[in-house]
């Protein structure tokens, strides 16, 4: 299911991270989806999406720290 992370592993710099039991982190899947492990804001942020946004019964609204992304990218493809 999972093929890769993308970025550093979350304690890769010898930081704790906040949660300290879980850490975000980013994975491509091998169908070329991806899935994240992030902090589930789903409640709060829902009222907060724009108008030609939503989040389905199934879905779940994440966190994700911006170091986190920003070291991941370039590990993102380019490709669609």
């Amino acid at each position: 299911m999972i093929r890769r992370r993308l970025g550093p592993a979350p304690h890769a710099d010898g930081k704790p991270t906040a949660a300290l039991h879980g850490c975000p982190d980013i994975f491509e899947l091998v169908d070329g989806d991806f899935a994240i492990i992030g902090i589930d804001v789903t409640e709060e942020a829902r009222r907060h999406l724009p108008a030609d946004a939503s989040c389905g019964p199934d879905e779940r609204i994440v966190r994700l720290p911006r170091p986190l992304l920003v070291r991941a990218k370039a590990s993102i493809p380019d490709d669609p």
